[in-house]
């Protein structure tokens, strides 16, 4: 079964696809053509000095050709171009526009005329550094520009049939091919980035070509095998050749300790994610979906086994992965997550949305489309304004301006998002996934039609069923679906119940209750469809208070506000300073209240009433008992994570502290209370 055309009408998300087609787009396309004036900013105190400009497309005519110069920008600068034109391939889907068709089609163009007759492709090395051809792949990031072509042009002749595009992607992977691999002239080696094999399966589906799906294996069985000194072996010919450039020096320098690239055991003996988030969770995406391509058991045991380890012990609750800055935008250790150094990089979060969506393609497990949906409503659009020209990099729970300013270990913890970055990675990222949520909907196999999100749309499959969601989710519980079929048809429909509304949740096929126990977290729907039939799901959308597991230490004795799927905060600029002096009671009263007049996209906040310490007055020493303290009664507004610092800069908390219940916390709240 396929599905054969699907529209989003989700009030929600077409607000998003909106920005992201007529803000993100055009902005991003003036940013990396040099034609916005715009400060970049340094990511954190630590990180590579800030260009000053993108160049990326500049680069490309370079290469080509086609203008004078050289190289401007991060080596990897190239991606920023093909992410870009990957959105635009999206976006075209449900928004035609010849005029940006033109423009993709002159970027096409463009990076033809710049790709080398057998394939290559990357702009720093053809322009500045020709000997350094694939000669040190930890670091120069080849394979992974390349591998974000081939997902561009792929996705680009899905849209529009444009030859010339998959033609580059094939000619890219024939480069691939015919570089790595088993063979004794071949390199037997993997990219330090991964990234290229995960575009190498989506090739491989696209053409029907099995033998990138092969090279794409094969670089994923080498990796972390020994006795393999690939990385040793090229930086020795670095070393040998005294190369030595601006952009590129630390080529010559030893590379980071194995486990930051995923290369310190072979991927199957791994038995917990490690070292870069975005490397670690894109090397997952690609083996998930080789697995399936070539039912490699075993391939698919280790990215199950990863997944379980990732998200029930190194995930935030909005969805973020990664909480070490330090370390490089890593992984640590089960249950280290600070809220207030947290790095959960946007990028890190738009992968997870990629590795949900190859696990579920492979198994019918609610589990993934759970993961899915937290990463969708929190930790992803949380990293963009709805004006569509400002990002976050990173992504915390925790922000005080002045330990940002002032505390370099905080540095990289923004309190307002940045126009654009010198690693401009994010805003694409996001634009991407944005404008392909479509693909995240369903998942069809022979037998079922899996409603795996609740977004509206308007979906026909191939086997004459067509579906029309609707509701106004994530705000709204009430969820539609009308099924009509042409004719009749036997097959399921299941319907993904999420975690947070398993104990209570109702269902009517018709007006009729339904009474049908859930299967792996779905709702499972078998029968002869004819006609149309009406299928109501309501979920329960009362305010809950999440606890974290104990062993996340910084978050003992806290809780935190979810409502449906979606993750909320304190802000100062509804709630004043010192949010962490803020208790909540036992059992808070809230208020929901639909408020479509203070961001640029309608919300949903959430108000109780809880207890603020303050300082005594006058001020009394440093540390002393209880006594040298005043509470009084306040109100706190709650406002969606995704919405944060949208308003004046502030401080910003997720994890609220809360009454422990005892006694004596009991006592204090009903002499409270009692006023």
């Amino acid at each position: 079964m396929k599905i054969e055309n699907i529209k989003v009408t989700d009030p929600f998300w077409t607000k998003y696809r909106t920005i992201v087609k007529d803000k993100l787009i055009p902005y991003q396309w003036s940013v990396i053509n040099d034609d916005r004036a715009i400060t970049i900013e340094k990511e954190n105190a630590g990180a590579y000095d800030a260009v000053e400009k993108s160049h990326a497309v500049e680069n490309l005519k370079i290469a080509a050709g086609l203008a004078k110069g050289h190289f401007y920008g991060f080596w990897f600068q190239d991606s920023d171009v093909y992410k870009w034109l990957e959105a635009v391939a999206y976006a075209l889907r449900y928004a035609p526009d010849k005029r940006l068709e033109g423009i993709a089609n002159n970027v096409i163009d463009i990076i033809s005329q710049a790709q080398e007759p057998d394939g290559y492709l990357d702009t720093y090395i053809q322009i500045e550094a020709p000997e350094h051809k694939f000669t040190h792949v930890s670091l120069s990031h080849e394979l992974y520009v390349m591998g974000h072509y081939i997902e561009a042009g792929v996705a680009y002749y899905q849209t529009t049939h444009y030859r010339k595009a998959l033609d580059i992607a094939k000619k890219m992977g024939d480069c691939i091919d015919a570089n790595f691999g088993p063979e004794d002239k071949k390199m037997h080696g993997y990219p330090g980035h991964p990234e290229i094999e995960l575009a190498l399966a989506k090739l491989a589906d696209e053409s029907g070509d099995v033998k990138y799906t092969r090279v794409a294996k094969y670089m994923i069985d080498q990796r972390g095998t020994r006795p393999n000194n690939f990385f040793e072996e090229q930086l020795k010919n670095v070393q040998a050749k005294k190369i030595e450039d601006p952009y590129y020096s630390d080529a010559s320098q030893p590379d980071p300790e194995p486990s930051y690239f995923q290369n310190d055991v072979p991927v199957r003996e791994m038995t917990s994610v490690e070292g870069h988030a975005v490397r670690m969770v894109y090397l997952l995406t690609g083996m998930a979906h080789v697995a399936r391509q070539t039912g490699d058991e075993s391939l698919f045991a280790a990215s199950q086994r990863l997944w379980e380890d990732v998200t029930r012990r190194q995930m935030y609750i909005t969805g973020g992965v990664g909480s070490s800055a330090p370390k490089g935008e890593a992984f640590t250790f089960d249950y280290d997550l600070p809220n207030d150094t947290a790095y959960a990089e946007t990028c890190a979060s738009c992968a997870m949305s990629f590795f949900a969506k190859q696990m579920r393609d492979t198994y019918q497990d609610a589990d993934y489309g759970d993961v899915l949906e937290r990463e969708l409503y929190n930790g992803t659009i949380s990293g963009m304004s709805p004006d569509g020209k400002h990002f976050f990099y990173v992504n915390p729970l925790e922000v005080d301006p002045k330990a940002s300013k002032e505390d370099p270990m905080k540095s990289h913890v923004k309190v307002q998002r940045a126009a654009w970055f010198g690693c401009a990675c994010r805003p694409p990222n996001l634009a991407r996934l944005v404008a392909s949520v479509d693909q995240y909907i369903y998942t069809v196999t022979e037998d079922a039609i899996y409603a795996d999100q609740f977004i509206g749309n308007e979906t026909t499959f191939d086997n004459g069923l067509t579906i029309e969601q609707t509701g106004n989710f994530p705000w709204s519980g009430d969820v539609q679906f009308a099924i009509t079929a042409k004719k009749t048809v036997k097959t399921t429909v299941a319907i993904r119940i999420p975690a947070w509304s398993r104990d209570h949740y109702a269902v009517t096929v018709n007006g009729q209750p339904l009474a049908v126990e859930l299967d792996q977290g779905y709702l499972r729907i078998k029968r002869n469809w004819s006609g149309t039939t009406q299928i109501a799901v309501t979920l329960d959308m009362s305010v809950q208070m999440v606890h974290a597991d104990p062993r996340v230490k910084d978050d003992v004795g806290k809780t935190a506000i979810q409502r449906g799927p979606v993750v909320y905060t304190l802000e100062q600029a509804d709630n004043g300073c010192q949010l962490q002096a803020n208790t909540l009671p036992v059992t808070p009263a809230f208020t929901v209240t639909p408020d479509d007049q203070t961001f640029a996209v309608p919300i949903v906040k959430i108000t109780t009433t809880a207890l603020h310490t303050d300082a005594a007055t006058p001020i009394g020493n440093l540390y002393g008992t209880p006594a040298t303290t005043l509470t009084h009664k306040k109100q706190l507004t709650f406002i969606p994570y995704f919405a944060w610092a949208n308003r004046t800069p502030g401080e910003m908390m997720v994890w609220c502290t809360r009454c422990k219940g005892d006694s004596r916390y009991l006592m204090i709240w009903f002499l409270w209370l009692a006023g």
